[in-house]
């Protein structure tokens, strides 16, 4: 029997203390961001080994905007929680701004030694977005992470990462889930 590396286990404690953070953040607890503050901090080793260098910014900034996430959760119970709907404008210009930043991005992820450099830079950006779209409760960052989830997923099974890709094959259910859960609390309220 084999037994489990290192890595592999930081692979496993990432991926509980991560579906734990998604599942908290469809029950809109400030406590999903402690959770996920610490997921980051170890997928930002896991993904530096991997040859994955803006994943592992992406994760070390997941713990600096979970810091954001709860202090503004935690300020007013009820408004810093209201899901509010973006206009169709504003994801036009977000599309077109992590289009334009996700391509200036790439080319020096490629001389960087970069894995995948294009698809790194376009997750990275979405991800920032998404995730700063989660913090301000805005109902559609479950269809910008249902993006990101199947991007990653990839990235990471590419590497050989096989826990960290099934996280993401995980949070790409909970984000069904979650835009199910936050749009029927949205129409509610």
């Amino acid at each position: 029997m084999n037994d489990i590396s290192t890595s592999q286990t930081f692979e496993i404690l990432a991926l509980l203390t991560g579906i734990g953070y998604a599942l908290l953040v469809v029950k809109r607890s400030r406590w999903a961001w402690v959770s996920g503050a610490l997921s980051s901090m170890i997928l930002a080793v896991l993904a530096a080994q991997a040859a994955l260098p803006l994943q592992s910014a992406l994760q070390a900034s997941y713990v600096l905007m979970a810091g954001y996430g709860f202090w503004h959760w935690s300020r007013a119970e009820g408004e810093a929680r209201k899901i509010v709907v973006w206009p169709l404008r504003w994801h036009l210009l977000a599309v077109v701004v992590t289009a334009l930043v996700a391509w200036a991005a790439a080319p020096w992820l490629a001389t960087a030694g970069a894995a995948w450099p294009a698809l790194d830079a376009a997750v990275t950006v979405v991800s920032l977005l998404a995730t700063w779209m989660t913090a301000r409760v805005v109902l559609e960052n479950w269809i910008y992470w249902l993006l990101v989830d199947s991007a990653s997923f990839f990235l990471y099974a590419s590497q050989g990462l096989t826990f960290v890709a099934a996280l993401y094959a995980i949070y790409f259910l909970i984000a069904l889930y979650g835009l199910r859960s936050w749009y029927r609390a949205w129409r509610a309220a």
